[in-house]
C-alpha cells in the first residue's frame, strides 16, 4: 500500500484527538487518549507522540506513509518555529513543541494555532471544500476565527492573523471591557458568554422575559426563548446577530472572501440567527463586495480541528 496520508493532532486540556487524513481531507480513522495535563509538559508530548503511532498501527496503513503530522493548540504560539510560548489550558510555557515531536516522531511536524486548524479543517474539507477564500467564525464560549486565503492560513506578523472576536466593533457607549483588556470586542456580545450576559444583565434589571425563570441560563436558552417570541430574548440574539453581520461587512472590504462559515455551539442557532446575520450582512456590504458572497453553516463539528491540523502538511 503507497497512499499517502497525514496524521492531524488537536490537542485539548481533558483529551487529545487523534485523525487520519487522505490527500483529499478524508478522515479515515480517529482516536482519543487524555491529555493528562497535571502530569506536566513532558508527558502530554510523550502522549501526542504515542498517540500518533497508535492510530496509524489500528490502521490498515503503515508509519512509512505518513508523510506529517499537524498538531493544533490554544495559545500563543511562534507558528514557523512550533514554539509555545504560553498555552494556559496546557500549562505549557516555552515548549518547542515542533522540535520535540519531529525528534520523537522522525517526521515533518507543523504546530498552529486551533482556530486557525479549525478553519483550515473546514475549508479544506468541510463548509470551505473547493473555496480558496473562506473567514471562519467560530461562536463558543468565545469568538474564535481563521482566514484562508488562496487556499493558505492568514497567520499574520505575530500569529495574530484571524483574531475576529477581538475586533473593536461595539461602540463606546454600549461596550464593556473583553477578557483581552480591550473594550467594545465582538466577542463581547456575540459569544455564548456574552448573550449569557445580557439575558443575565435583563433578568437583574426586572424585564419582562421568560429567561427569569431559568435558573442556570445558558445560551441555548435565550435563543430557543427567542424563537418562541419572547421580544427581550430575541433583542439579545438580533444583537449578536448584528455586530456579527456588521464584523463580516468589514472583513468583506479589506478581503473578500467568497464564504463565511460559522460554527460553534451558538451556530446551531441555525436559520434563526444566520439570516438576520445575513441581512446585516446585505445592509452593511458595499454591493461589489458582498456579490456571491455566502453566509453558511459549518459541516464538520469536532473533526475540523483534526481535519484542519492535518490539512497543515497537505496545504504547506
Amino acid at each position: 500500500m503507497s497512499e499517502k496520508i497525514v496524521v492531524g493532532v488537536d490537542i485539548g486540556g481533558t483529551s487529545i484527538k487523534v485523525g487520519i487524513c487522505d490527500s483529499e481531507g478524508s478522515l479515515l480513522h480517529t482516536y482519543e487518549g487524555p491529555t493528562e495535563v497535571e502530569k506536566g509538559s513532558d508527558v502530554v508530548c510523550d502522549n501526542i507522540a504515542a498517540y500518533a503511532r497508535l492510530i496509524v498501527e489500528q490502521s490498515p496503513f503503515e508509519w512509512d506513509q505518513v508523510e506529517g503530522v499537524g498538531i493544533g493548540i490554544a495559545g500563543f504560539l511562534d507558528i514557523p518555529r512550533g514554539f509555545v510560548h504560553k498555552s494556559v489550558n496546557l500549562f505549557f510555557e516555552n515548549v518547542p513543541l515542533k522540535d520535540i515531536l519531529e525528534e520523537k516522531l522522525e517526521k515533518k511536524v507543523l504546530v498552529n494555532n486551533d482556530a486557525n486548524v479549525a478553519a483550515l479543517g473546514e475549508a479544506w474539507a468541510g463548509a470551505g471544500r473547493g473555496i480558496s477564500d473562506c473567514v471562519c467564525y467560530t461562536l463558543g464560549t468565545g469568538v474564535g476565527g481563521g482566514v484562508i486565503i488562496n487556499g493558505k492560513v492568514v497567520e499574520g506578523y505575530k500569529g495574530m492573523a484571524g483574531e475576529l472576536g477581538h475586533m473593536a466593533i461595539v461602540p463606546d457607549l454600549e461596550a464593556i471591557q473583553c477578557g483581552c483588556g480591550n473594550k467594545g470586542c465582538l466577542e463581547t456580545v456575540s459569544s455564548a458568554t456574552g448573550i449569557i450576559r445580557m439575558a443575565k444583565d435583563a433578568v437583574e434589571r426586572g424585564d419582562r422575559t421568560s429567561l427569569t425563570f431559568v435558573e442556570h441560563i445558558m445560551a441555548k436558552d435565550v435563543i430557543d426563548a427567542a424563537k418562541a417570541g419572547d421580544e427581550v430574548a430575541a433583542r439579545i440574539v438580533n444583537r449578536a446577530a448584528f455586530y456579527l453581520g456588521k464584523s463580516m461587512a468589514t472583513v468583506a472590504v479589506v478581503l473578500n472572501p467568497q464564504r463565511f462559515i460559522i460554527g460553534g455551539g451558538v451556530s446551531k442557532a441555525g436559520e434563526f440567527l444566520f439570516e438576520q446575520i445575513r441581512d446585516v450582512f446585505r445592509k452593511s456590504t458595499p454591493d461589489m463586495a458582498q456579490e456571491g458572497v455566502e453566509i453558511v453553516p459549518a459541516i464538520l463539528g469536532n473533526d475540523a480541528g483534526v481535519v484542519g491540523a492535518a490539512g497543515l502538511i497537505i496545504r504547506a
